[in-house]
């Protein structure tokens, strides 16, 4: 479980984008809480109903039409689920800027029947699962603070929102959790072909629950003619010529035990599952989402991926590809090259040293594209980011941190052990170890709470970890092959 944070997110329903806030699940006195920017109000019976019922109290979650109009209202608004959250003063002073959702965070609910319709890659199979991860915990709030106001003698069974529980629980729906590997193969393309089927036999009812509790008019704040319509917006974005100046400099603020998560996107210790492409920042590397969406249609062509590694010697991009199951590196006897930029990659590349990628088939195309190299979030492993949140839940963050934390860096982990024949790595990665059964669980359980008690001997195996992978990289520079 991260430290508490506010996210803001975006949802796109019924052709228009409503921007809001959610606050990923903190612990506080014991106890577990998640919420979204949102109050309780009375709905009003339909007073075409000929039976009308009377007012009923329901939660709903505030949308506004822009980040400026959610800033607005944040200023002002103190009535809402969020206003006792530790990191609320933050947050009521920040700018439309500091409030416009990443990549990541952004949800479109009117395209869920386009990606099903498709045939499934890592794309598709991560934005489906952050939608349906959304609707979730969007269905869990609110109906959770429903129950709040409900009579005792009502089935306790009657959440409100069934086509939402069952969508979810579908064996299918659950494999998103695994990746596009749960859906290669016979039994994975018709897996992805039930849960298509699901999705059209149950998604207008999971939207019809959940307008019930969408309030578009921010708390009485907007209208909704206030809302362009979706390709509007997004096209608005995209000619937006400050995205590229926020994008470089939008950062994580941090008061004191706290975090708030501005425009930057998910905190260091949220580690949640990536949806969708982050823009890429950091020494050497700049580039919007758009680019990297872009620059992805042609590696995901060539099967030769971009991949960034970060240790403490430094961050470097290098390639990756898999032959016969097992990864292979753009490198030679088990040493893995890193560039400091995807220029000086691109111009490795374009040289005539031999490597270990060379034999590859479409490697031709990749010496003669002019394509950058942009790694995808799910193809790049910080392994000192999670040293250092190991280190906060050795500290006392025990309970704050979820194990799932550790399955991104691992996975990078266990690629490179592989190529460089990196024994230790492997026997501390092992299911007996400390550091395996902390990744087993994280396997079984992504949201189960890493404990202080554990962490001190996590620390040291991770430690010995990344030393023995930095034995295998090799930081290079396109005119080391000069």
């Amino acid at each position: 479980m991260s430290r508490p944070s506010i996210v803001p997110i975006a949802l796109t329903l019924d052709d228009r984008t409503g921007y809001t806030l959610w606050a990923p699940p903190w612990e506080e006195d014991g106890e577990e809480w998640q919420a979204f920017l949102g109050s309780t109000v009375e709905v009003r019976a339909d007073l075409n109903d000929d039976d009308p019922e009377p007012p009923r109290p329901t939660a709903v979650v505030h949308l506004f039409p822009s980040p400026a109009a959610l800033a607005a209202f944040c200023r002002t608004g103190t009535d809402h689920d969020l206003a006792d959250h530790p990191v609320w003063p933050v947050v009521a002073g920040l700018a439309a800027a500091d409030l416009t959702p990443d990549e990541d965070h952004r949800f479109d609910l009117d395209g869920v029947y386009d990606v099903v319709a498709e045939d499934p890659d890592r794309w598709a199979v991560d934005e489906l699962a952050a939608v349906l991860d959304i609707v979730g915990r969007l269905a869990e709030c609110c109906d959770a603070a429903g129950d709040d106001d409900e009579d005792d003698d009502e089935d306790d069974e009657d959440t409100g929102f069934e086509s939402v529980a069952d969508l979810v629980s579908r064996p299918e729906a659950a494999a998103l959790g695994l990746g596009i590997d749960a859906f290669l193969g016979r039994d994975g393309e018709e897996s992805w072909a039930r849960l298509g089927t699901a999705v059209d036999e149950l998604w207008e009812d999971v939207l019809e629950e959940l307008d019930e509790h969408l309030d578009w008019t921010g708390a009485g704040t907007v209208a909704v003619e206030d809302y362009p319509s979706a390709a509007e917006e997004a096209e608005a974005r995209a000619a937006d010529p400050e995205d590229d100046d926020r994008d470089a400099d939008d950062d994580e603020l941090v008061d004191d035990d706290v975090e708030v998560v501005a425009a930057g996107g998910a905190t260091a210790t949220t580690a949640a599952p990536a949806a969708g492409i982050r823009t890429i920042r950091g020494d050497g590397l700049s580039a919007t989402p758009a680019a990297v969406a872009a620059a992805q249609e042609f590696w995901e062509a060539v099967g030769i991926l971009p991949v960034e590694v970060v240790v403490p010697e430094g961050a470097g991009l290098t390639l990756r590809c898999y032959v016969e199951d097992r990864a292979r590196f753009l490198g030679r006897e088990g040493q893995v090259f890193l560039f400091p930029t995807p220029a000086e990659l691109s111009r490795f590349c374009a040289g005539d040293e031999a490597h270990d990628l060379t034999e590859i088939a479409s490697w031709p195309e990749v010496a003669d594209t002019d394509t950058p190299p942009l790694p995808a979030e799910q193809d790049r492993y910080d392994l000192v980011e999670i040293s250092e949140v190991l280190a906060e839940v050795a500290r006392g963050a025990g309970g704050l941190v979820e194990h799932r934390a550790l399955l991104q860096p691992v996975e990078g982990v266990l690629d490179l052990a592989e190529y460089a024949q990196l024994p230790r790595v492997q026997q501390h990665l092992a299911p007996a170890a400390p550091l395996g059964r902390a990744l087993t669980r994280a396997e079984a359980d992504p949201r189960a709470p890493l404990a202080a008690e554990e962490a001190p001997a996590l620390v040291t195996a991770w430690e010995q970890v990344v030393e023995d992978v930095g034995t295998a990289l090799v930081f290079r520079s396109a005119v080391d092959a000069r």
